[in-house]
């Protein structure tokens, strides 16, 4: 049972990490004028489409890491689970949340600053944790010992 749990628990924290680590650097690759619309924080279709992908490589990488652990295709369902309800309960969350003022972006944005005030569109928050669902798993299903 503590390995399933720990499968969970790490699988998510890998997740976490892969994307901070992916997020920061494509955003330093690409800098602010092309992570955004021109002049506002609401994020570009580049950026959309790019952490869409990296979103589901980390889901990837989350499911097989809770699968080696776990040794538990069921673990892996309950994590996607996990993944799928906490992140309807953020998108219900922005969507009934008051809409931050429109704030004008300057030409530098520190990746700190970026990550406070960006603002993706509300489809986006709803589509995130299906994808990231789906990428866990697949990501549980990938490596030896997926017999069960």
């Amino acid at each position: 049972m503590l390995w399933k749990i720990l499968g969970v628990i790490i699988g998510y924290v890998v997740m976490v990490a892969f994307i901070f680590m992916t997020f920061s650097a494509f955003y330093l690759a690409i800098g602010a004028d092309m992570a955004y619309e021109p002049g506002s924080y609401q994020v570009s279709m580049l950026w959309i489409a790019v952490s869409t992908v990296l979103g589901f490589i980390a889901a990837l990488i989350g499911g097989y890491v809770c699968k080696r652990l776990s040794g538990s295709s069921g673990t892996v369902k309950v994590f996607a689970g996990i993944v799928l309800i906490l992140g309807i309960i953020i998108g219900i969350y922005q969507a009934v949340s008051p809409q931050p003022a429109q704030e004008a972006r300057t030409a530098e944005v520190s990746n700190t600053e970026a990550m406070q005030k960006s603002q993706m569109p509300l489809w986006v928050a709803f589509m995130n944790p299906l994808i990231g669902a789906v990428g866990i798993v697949i990501g549980g299903g990938l490596g030896p010992g997926n017999k069960e």
